[in-house]
């Protein structure tokens, strides 16, 4: 390992610490002396268990990172690291950005200058269909980059429709690229990784867990310029990547439902916090300043 982002590479795939404890190893060392360090000082900077700490120092030593570099490139799969002039401004600027994430596809993608998530609920209904047939092309005709999760629901049709007009669109998943999540989705992520772009902090062989989707989350808002959201449920985890959205910034804009429809009762309830109601594109262009 010749390069800092090289080092970043090799800590982010040992086990035993998080991208919390990343940090502290990065603001208590250079990143070249880590591997001098004691397991007992390693603990005492990580604050972590004995058990993570021993994890942690074998990886350390002994993860071959290389042959791992070599593994991704053979399939196409390149990383940006905190450290690299391309990583993305607006990310870097939120809480907690990745400190390294991996990628296939146009990167390109990720310089645009406006981005757009959308996001709703996992069990949308043809009226998260009707508004994005209406919206994507309008928004695409205007170079406006799509930004979801690959999820169910409204994710997949925000990327699908974006995909067949013509647009650009990045998923951001919530597990490694060897496990896509849902498999019903693996065609669609196969043709984003030819035509398109897809991100994931998680190396690809991490499979995804429960908590990794709304930790992802704060990746969809961070990319973006703004977060257009269909339909959601109250407490749902659309509200956590609004939740995301308004503490970076970032503005939250809904469609408003039927009252006593469940799907719209999390829209209506952001409208009522200060989200911006959207009722026709221009005020999504508004926003965007397109």
């Amino acid at each position: 390992m010749n390069t800092n982002r090289e080092i970043l590479f090799h800590l982010h795939h040992c086990r035993g610490i998080g991208i919390r404890g990343m940090k502290k190893l990065l603001t208590s060392s250079n990143l070249p002396s880590i591997f001098n360090l004691s397991s007992t000082t390693l603990q005492n900077i990580l604050q972590t268990t004995a058990a993570n700490t021993e994890i942690f120092f074998k990886d350390l030593h002994s993860f071959p990172s290389a042959k791992y570099m070599k593994i991704y490139s053979e399939n196409n799969i390149k990383w940006i690291t905190i450290l690299d002039d391309e990583y993305p401004f607006l990310l870097k600027n939120v809480y907690d950005p990745p400190l390294i994430f991996f990628y296939i596809g146009n990167k390109n993608l990720l310089q645009a200058s406006k981005k757009l998530a959308i996001i709703g609920s996992r069990k949308s209904t043809l009226y998260t269909t009707k508004i994005l047939q209406e919206l994507i092309p309008k928004l695409v005709e205007k170079q406006v980059i799509i930004i979801s999760g690959l999820a169910k629901g409204a994710d997949t049709i925000a990327h699908t429709l974006t995909i067949d007009n013509g647009g650009g669109t990045i998923g951001v998943l919530g597990g490694g690229f060897n496990h896509i999540y849902p498999k019903q989705n693996a065609p669609l992520a196969k043709k984003m990784k030819e035509e398109q772009l897809l991100i994931s902090e998680y190396p690809p062989y991490v499979k995804p867990e429960k908590w990794h989707f709304p930790f992802r989350n704060r990746i969809i808002s961070g990319l973006s310029n703004a977060v257009f959201i269909t339909e959601a449920e109250k407490k749902s985890g659309t509200f956590i990547t609004a939740d995301y959205a308004l503490n970076e910034g970032r503005d939250v804009l809904c469609v408003p439902g039927p009252i006593f429809d469940h799907l719209s009762q999390g829209t209506n309830a952001l409208i009522q916090e200060g989200a911006k109601m959207v009722l026709s594109i221009e005020d999504i262009f508004s926003e965007l300043r397109v």
